[in-house]
């Protein structure tokens, strides 16, 4: 079960990261998702277990294909990164299922 979608109030755009080549990184192409954006300021670990802050939260159904350092648009215009993402599932209880992303 996906987090049900009128919990979803937002939208943000996102360039899934592909890895860097010897232009810089490269992304797929952008594409919009719903979800439900906190800009609060959070200390989070990033992919090589620093502690860094995040400053926007991202709840989105579980499907979501955003690796760490993907581009991301918030609602407000800016544009962030994504430092950090958690699949949360529950297979076999009645809870649902998302991806929080925790964005520079």
């Amino acid at each position: 079960m996906n987090v049900p979608g009128w919990l979803l109030r937002h939208r943000v755009t996102v360039e899934p990261y592909r890895g860097d080549s010897a232009y810089g990184p490269t992304y797929d192409a952008p594409f919009e998702v719903r979800c439900l954006v906190a800009e609060t300021v959070r200390t989070v670990r990033d992919t090589e277990g620093r502690e860094v802050t995040s400053t926007a939260q991202i709840i989105a159904p579980a499907d979501l294909d955003c690796p760490a350092e993907s581009r991301i648009i918030l609602p407000s215009g800016r544009i962030t990164r994504a430092l950090n993402v958690a699949h949360h599932t529950a297979p076999g209880l009645p809870v649902p299922e998302s991806t929080e992303v925790s964005a520079e």
